[in-house]
């Protein structure tokens, strides 16, 4: 395959982003919403997410939906219209839009069940996904991972599996002392190696046919299996990487974007 035709390739490549979850720790936040509309910075955290993907070149999106999934479906219904001038009249009920819309963005929305795990959303979207490689993340985390490196790096060992490793930051730093005086404020060493699966993977279509149905969870038996095989390969990404998974986490997110240090604002 020729550069260009690659580079086709990986630009066509569709992105699901699983967004079905209950998102239990975020309780104050997610009775009325999905976890993945849980705003940073004013905007829901799948916006966030779908802005990094596309200013890689992967605008091609595919949402699974599950728990208050129409929340979602309503919000990118009316982004068009709540983005941009528009002129109304109100008598024929005619609505004129000036200018096309920054996003050039396709998103199939499917509903996958209000109690599927992960591995059995992305079973059902089997049909959506034509049979071709994927990318695949998780509606809750940011990061500014290079994603068409990762692209790279899934193409060059052609298992069926790429998985970017992070090491996430440690929740609680420590103290140093002279004395019974505090001198200064330090992060808390990991511990071991400190690697976890990050999500941001590159799969091949022939994954799901290690899922066997609705209850499972990919990141359990179908992941494990597809190590056991030797099927699975680790991107190592060093720098940001942050999963919303407490009111802590989105606090400190949104305090990231308000001073203008977020990482994963890969766009302009």
């Amino acid at each position: 395959m020729s550069g260009l035709a690659t580079a086709r390739s990986e630009q066509a490549m569709k992105v699901v982003i699983l967004a079905g979850g209950l998102g239990t720790r975020l309780a104050e936040e997610t009775e009325v919403r999905p976890k993945p509309m849980v705003t940073v910075g004013g905007r829901p955290i799948l916006w966030h997410i779908m802005k990094h993907y596309a200013q890689s070149g992967f605008s091609d999106f595919v949402v699974a939906l599950g728990y208050r999934g129409e929340v979602i479906k309503r919000y990118f219904m009316d982004y068009a219209d709540l983005n941009g001038r528009l002129t109304l009249s109100l008598k024929d009920r005619r609505i004129e839009r000036h200018e096309a819309h920054p996003e050039a963005w396709r998103i199939d929305l499917v509903d996958t069940g209000l109690a599927t795990a992960t591995g059995g959303r992305l079973k059902r979207l089997g049909k959506v996904l034509d049979g071709e490689p994927f990318m695949m993340t998780y509606g809750d985390g940011v990061s500014n991972v290079d994603l068409q490196d990762l692209c790279a790096f899934h193409r060059g060992h052609g298992r069926l599996v790429t998985l970017t490793a992070v090491r996430p930051p440690a929740r609680f730093g420590g103290l140093e002392f002279d004395g019974p005086q505090v001198v200064r404020f330090i992060e808390k060493p990991q511990i071991g190696e400190g690697w976890i699966n990050g999500g941001f993977f590159v799969l091949e279509p022939d994954v799901l046919e290690y899922i066997d149905g609705d209850e499972v969870s990919f990141e359990r038996e179908p992941l494990e299996r597809l190590v056991r095989d030797g099927q699975v390969m680790a991107y190592r990404h060093e720098a940001f990487w942050q999963c919303m998974d407490t009111l802590r986490d989105k606090r400190m997110l949104d305090s990231m974007w308000d001073k203008g240090d977020a990482p994963w604002k890969t766009w302009i």
